[in-house]
């Protein structure tokens, strides 16, 4: 086993992110988890993800806060506090906080 405290969290640059501060919680570097790494993204009012896809599944569950997932043939989904998305391999998506308010989100990914 392997505590993480969040005052130990180093921050990392997600390539095609604007507006948000991201950390990196568990990883291969971090606790040494082999199958998947977690990160903590707060985005600020207009912050956001440009649209992109991986090969990897990804998971945002929003702790506080809200933002928009959008798809490029249009499709929202509106995330709240609580609230999850399940992203798979190579779906291309795009993340806005609309709000005036900063959002934090929980982002699993596994490794490819």
């Amino acid at each position: 086993m392997k505590k993480v405290e969040l005052q130990d969290a180093k921050p990392y640059a997600p390539p095609k992110h604007f507006n948000m501060t991201a950390l990196r919680l568990h990883g291969k570097e971090e606790t040494g988890t082999q199958q998947f790494w977690m990160g903590l993204s707060h985005f600020l009012p207009n912050g956001g993800a440009e649209m992109d896809a991986t090969p990897a599944e990804k998971l945002y569950f929003v702790l506080e806060g809200e933002v928009t997932v959008s798809t490029p043939d249009k499709q929202t989904y509106v995330l709240k506090a609580w609230d999850s998305l399940y992203v798979g391999p190579n779906e291309a998506r795009a993340i806005i906080n609309n709000t005036n308010k900063p959002a934090s989100m929980l982002v699993i990914i596994t490794y490819k």
